[in-house]
C-alpha cells in the first residue's frame, strides 16, 4: 500500500462527532468529486468519482448522519432538496458558512485530500498536491490552507488546478490538521532517518574531499623534492628546508601536523605548510 493509501485509510476512519464538522467534510467530497443525477424509476441519485472503497464508505457514512439518507436506494425529491439547500449544485466552491469554524476548515480539509488529494512517497520526496476541476475551487483549498499558515501554490496541469505542498514542514503540518497522527508518526520517522542518512552522506564526502585533497597536496609536494634533488640538490637548501625535503620523502603518507613532529627541533602545522610552500616556490623557478 502506498503512502497516500495509508494516509486516506486512516483519515477515512476518523469521523468527527459534531454534525457541522460531518457537514463541513462532505461538502469538500462533495464539491471535488460529487454529481447529481436520476435514475431510471425517476428517483434522485448522488454519486462519486472516487477509486479508494474506504473513502466512498466513508461518504455514504456521512450522508447517513447527516441526512439520514441510505446508499442502497434512490433519494427522494424532499431528501434532494434538502442536499441541494445545503451544498448547492457542486459546481461552484463551498459555501464559507459551511466552513466558518476552525474544526470544520479542518474536516473540510481532511475530506478534500480523501477526495482530490495524494501524496508522494516521503522516500523519494515530499509533494502533497489535491487536483481540482476548477480554479474557485482550487483558490478555496488555497486559503483554507494559508489559515493554517501551511504555504501552498497553484498550477495548472492540463485542464486541472493543482494546488501542491513542496515543503515536508508545510506536509507534515497538515497531516496534522487533517487528524492522521499516525501517517505524520510515520513521516516524521523517516524524514529524522532521511536527514540523517543526508547528514552522514555530506560527512562523509567532506571528509573523502578532505582526504583527497591532502593526498593530492602530498603528492604535488614530493614531486617538486624530487625535482629539487635532481635538478637543484637538497644540499644546496637552508638546513630547515632541507631537513623539511627529508623528512617528506620519509613520510610521504603524513599529514602536516605529523610531519612536524619528525623535525628537531618540532614545527608546528602552519610551520610545516610555510616550509613545503618554500620549496613549491623553489621548485617552479628552478623549472622556469
Amino acid at each position: 500500500m502506498s503512502f497516500s493509501s495509508q494516509v486516506k485509510e486512516e483519515l477515512a476512519g476518523h469521523v468527527s462527532g459534531a454534525r457541522h464538522c460531518q457537514v463541513a467534510e462532505l461538502a469538500a467530497m462533495l464539491s471535488l468529486s460529487g454529481q447529481y443525477g436520476r435514475d431510471s424509476e425517476g428517483l434522485y441519485t448522488i454519486g462519486l468519482q472516487l477509486e479508494n472503497e474506504a473513502v466512498l464508505r466513508k461518504c455514504f457514512t456521512l450522508l447517513k448522519k447527516t441526512y439520514n439518507i441510505e446508499t442502497n436506494a434512490g433519494i427522494t425529491e424532499k431528501e434532494m432538496q434538502a442536499v441541494y439547500q445545503r451544498f448547492g449544485d457542486l459546481k461552484g466552491p463551498v459555501s464559507s458558512q459551511l466552513i466558518r469554524n476552525s474544526c470544520c476548515r479542518r474536516a473540510f480539509l481532511r475530506g478534500a485530500f480523501l477526495c482530490a488529494g495524494s501524496i508522494s512517497d516521503p522516500e523519494k520526496g515530499y509533494h502533497l498536491e489535491f487536483v481540482c476541476t476548477q480554479e474557485e475551487k482550487a483558490v478555496q483549498l488555497q486559503r483554507v490552507l494559508q489559515g493554517f499558515d501551511i504555504e501552498a501554490k497553484i498550477v495548472l496541469r492540463k485542464k486541472y488546478y493543482v494546488v501542491y505542498i513542496k515543503e515536508g514542514e508545510g506536509i507534515v503540518d497538515l497531516l496534522n490538521v487533517m487528524g492522521a497522527h499516525v501517517s505524520l508518526m510515520n513521516l516524521e520517522n523517516l524524514r529524522i532517518l532521511k536527514e540523517m542518512r543526508n547528514s552522514i552522506n555530506r560527512r562523509v564526502n567532506c571528509e573523502t574531499a578532505n582526504i583527497t585533497k591532502t593526498v593530492n597536496a602530498a603528492s604535488r609536494q614530493i614531486e617538486d623534492i624530487l625535482y629539487l634533488r635532481e635538478h637543484y640538490g637538497l644540499q644546496k637548501l637552508s638546513p630547515g628546508l632541507r631537513e623539511m625535503a627529508e623528512v617528506r620523502l620519509e613520510y610521504p603518507d603524513a599529514p602536516l601536523k605529523e610531519l612536524g613532529a619528525h623535525l628537531d627541533p618540532p614545527v608546528g602545522k602552519s610551520g610545516v605548510n610555510h616550509r613545503l610552500r618554500k620549496l613549491s616556490e623553489l621548485a617552479e623557478r628552478v623549472r622556469g
